[in-house]
């Protein structure tokens, strides 16, 4: 383990490289994000994303370009919203919070598989010897998809609008005061660029996913030492 150790922290990874890794990882975890969203709606019976051309993994049908350039450069951003018509709901308000769940839940998930396939990575270059290039890049690919999921997460609960955490929020309010507080959504984005742009939230999205991600390695932790026993 010092051997591969040693040699991650001497790696020198370009620059360039290393910003087309996030990026492409940030793209990854928003695709997932946003589709998510669509396919809860479409489940639960409204299939306007899918009308849209929304139900894919196609990262240009997703991408905000100032979302993405945030999650580049401080590991928390967005996407573009996936449309829903709450109408089609049989239960609008709890169709729209479960909607709302379903994208940082895929986050979740996909942080831990992410913890788990660097985990694999890592413990097969050990086995092999083999620390080349390409086995830095999927870990460092692994690493950004686990810490950028986790953000992503954490950052859309937050009961903020437009962000998911607003709209579950809404769904337990009395029908009045999810009618009046909708109507101000549009000057929520506002709101959260502001405090971005601030720092108000960065210690908090800092501490909350470093605890997701610490709590998430804990659960991989039994896997993680089948795995070692199996390959070295």
């Amino acid at each position: 383990m010092g051997g591969l150790t040693q040699w991650l922290a001497q790696l020198r990874l370009d620059s360039i490289w290393q910003t087309l890794v996030v990026v492409l990882a940030s793209l990854f975890c928003i695709t997932v994000h946003e589709t998510c969203h669509g396919l809860a709606a479409y489940w639960m019976g409204d299939d306007t994303a899918k009308r849209m051309g929304r139900l894919t993994l196609n990262p240009l049908k997703h991408v905000d370009l100032v979302g993405l350039i945030m999650m580049a450069l401080v590991h928390f951003g967005w996407a573009k919203p996936v449309p829903i018509n709450m109408r089609r709901f049989r239960n609008p308000k709890a169709g729209m919070a479960l909607t709302a769940l379903a994208g940082p839940i895929s986050n979740v998930l996909l942080a831990l598989v992410a913890l788990l396939l660097r985990s694999v990575v890592i413990l097969v270059a050990m086995g092999t010897a083999h620390y080349g290039t390409l086995i830095s890049y999927l870990i460092l690919f692994f690493e950004y998809m686990a810490v950028l999921s986790a953000g992503l997460a954490v950052f859309n609960l937050f009961p903020i609008p437009p962000l998911d955490g607003s709209k579950v929020l809404f769904a337990l309010l009395p029908d009045s005061s999810y009618d009046k507080l909708m109507r101000y959504e549009k000057y929520g984005m506002l709101l959260l660029v502001v405090l971005l742009f601030f720092n108000v939230l960065d210690t908090p999205l800092i501490f909350l996913r470093e605890k997701l991600l610490d709590g998430l390695s804990w659960i991989l932790t039994p896997v993680v030492r089948g795995l070692t026993k199996l390959l070295l």
